[in-house]
């Protein structure tokens, strides 16, 4: 188990660093005539560095983990389904579905969605054996919502890429034009949920069919 100390530190520095970046934002909406645009910028810039930080203390929690030797001793905590959850459907089809929307995607993508969607994988393949690698699948990702809860309107500003990214190399061999077709859907609902689906591309015909018919895809 590493250093107490040396993992008190590096949270330390993830949250100072988070802080100094918010510091940025207020001081910069205490001037009157701040420029929305250095705002913009310095949320951005904190909310970067708070979804990293998030990511970091993720991979803190799991080094700093002991090993259990007790055969069936429950976890201290429940596991939380806010996140997501994953499916193989009927069709044979993977099914990811996150509790929020993509966000945007100004300068990379966010690398929060790819660790949370590499995550529930993870989860997935340890209840349930491991995922077929598909030669070249169709990677379908739909949001759901209404206007007002959606602040990311335009395609090419979304985060799509981060979920291409955590499914490369492992249930696609590439995400090249050749390997991985890609599809951004969205329907207007009071719900705020994104569905993701990879298939592969030659089922294409179905899912499009079905869904035209309104037919449930999740279980």
């Amino acid at each position: 188990m590493p250093d107490v100390k040396e993992i008190i530190k590096q949270i330390q520095l993830i949250t100072y660093g988070a802080y100094g970046a918010s510091g940025q934002v207020a001081a910069l909406l205490g001037e009157p005539d701040s420029d929305p645009k250095a705002v913009a910028k310095a949320l951005e810039n904190t909310a970067a560095r708070l979804e990293r930080g998030a990511v970091e203390l993720r991979a803190i929690c799991e080094r700093s983990m002991p090993l259990v030797s007790s055969i069936g001793q429950k976890p201290t905590l429940a596991p939380l389904d806010i996140a997501g959850q994953v499916e193989v459907n009927e069709f044979g089809w993977l099914h990811i579905q996150l509790n929020t929307l993509l966000p945007h995607c100004r300068f990379a993508p966010p690398l929060w969605l790819t660790d949370t969607i590499t995550r529930l994988l993870d989860q997935y393949e340890g209840r349930r054996g491991k995922l077929p690698m598909l030669d070249h699948a169709l990677l379908v990702i739909e949001e759901l919502c209404d206007v007002d809860s959606r602040q990311v309107y335009d395609e090419d500003n979304k985060g799509w890429k981060a979920v291409s990214n955590a499914i490369k190399g492992r249930l696609v061999s590439d995400d090249d034009q050749f390997s991985l077709s890609v599809c951004l859907l969205a329907q207007r609902s009071p719900e705020k949920v994104c569905h993701i689906y990879v298939l592969p591309v030659q089922d294409a015909g179905d899912f499009f069919l079905m869904r035209s018919d309104h037919f449930p895809f999740s279980r």
